[in-house]
């Protein structure tokens, strides 16, 4: 078999890191990847490089495995083996014990296969991993309003990558590469997640969720889920800043001759005095209803007066048409132009 650099099949250099290896893998893995590959030639072509890609991955990604080769090269696998360039000296056992101290090619090769041969030794062989914590991830949750303030738990999705079932994060399943997560370790999915929403909660405020981020490699601890939450305006209440606004429907003998109201704000239910006279589009404000910002002060609740008319019978209604007949002057402003006659 014609001998591979694994290092230029990956594309990183000689002193890469496993983190490096292991981002080069999979970029590689991903673009390579037969399924990918459709066409005849171009399909051959594919699992060629693949099958390349795969093995450099598999020496490189073992750091016993990849110390040998550093040492030995072609002849990785075969150190024991491993012959001198014509014309130097070979040293035999005595040679060797009285240049690196007692114990001669034993604790040698022993420093160079010695975690491996006590696997071995042990009858417990198993692929090297590594410990890696999971990665954090960051993640946006939409609230309405009105939901944000009647509290509980809301429910939502995020994708997260996990840890392959089929291959238990190593990418290999014996000498071939796993088929669920092309040699990746990880696979893609999507985790349901509830989460109790603070009292205090406001827009813009993170929470960290520990352990509810992506899962680690083999026994790593899962990172974390940092969880940003966006308050958004629904059908009462609209945000404006830290304050708070809602309309405020009134039937027009309301407005014109006063009176006094229940209004729904953030911080609970309120009593408020509507003075007489008061026009539509009044903005009636509240001081200190609205909602709580970083540093614990709550911004101001608006009330927007809104004319409507309660449901009205046939005599409300005929109340309206002698009103219409004897109220002088027109009603303007806004958008509103007289007609040509």
């Amino acid at each position: 078999m014609e001998f591979q650099d694994y290092y230029s099949v990956l594309g990183v250099p000689r002193d890469a890191s496993a983190d490096d290896i292991k981002k080069a893998y999979r970029k590689l893995a991903l673009k390579w990847h037969p399924d990918r590959h459709k066409d005849g030639k171009d399909r051959d072509e594919a699992e060629k490089r693949f099958k390349r890609i795969a093995e450099a991955y598999e020496v490189l990604s073992d750091s016993e495995k990849r110390s040998k080769y550093d040492r030995f090269g072609q002849n990785w696998q075969h150190g024991q083996d491993f012959q001198p360039p014509p014309g130097e000296q070979r040293m035999s056992p005595e040679e060797f014990e009285a240049a690196f101290g007692r114990g001669g090619f034993s604790e040698f090769f022993e420093s160079l296969f010695g975690e491996q041969l006590r696997r071995q030794q042990g009858g417990h062989a198993r692929h090297g991993r590594f410990r890696h914590r999971g990665a954090d991830v960051r993640a946006e949750l939409s609230l309405p309003i009105s939901q944000a303030l009647a509290g509980g738990k809301s429910r939502f999705d995020i994708p997260v990558n996990k840890t392959c079932d089929r291959c238990g994060g190593v990418g290999f399943i014996g000498e071939h590469v796993c088929p669920a997560c092309v040699g990746v370790g990880r696979v893609r999915e999507r985790r349901t997640i509830d989460v109790a929403i603070p009292k205090n909660v406001r827009d813009g405020m993170t929470m960290r969720l520990k352990g509810m981020g992506e899962a680690g490699d083999t026994e790593g601890e899962a990172g974390d889920l940092y969880l940003t939450i966006r308050l958004s305006s629904d059908e009462v209440f609209r945000l404006n800043g830290e304050d708070v606004e809602a309309d405020l429907p009134l039937a027009p003998w309301e407005a014109e001759l006063g009176t006094r109201v229940g209004v729904r704000t953030p911080t609970g239910k309120v009593s408020l005095s509507v003075k007489p006279g008061t026009k539509a589009g009044a903005r009636l404000r509240l001081r200190g209803k609205g909602l709580e910002d970083s540093r614990g002060q709550r911004g101001d609740f608006y009330a927007i007066v809104r004319l409507a008319l309660p449901e009205l019978g046939p005599k409300q209604l005929e109340q309206l048409r002698r009103l219409a007949e004897v109220t002088p002057g027109k009603v303007t402003g806004g958008a509103r132009e007289e007609l040509e006659q």
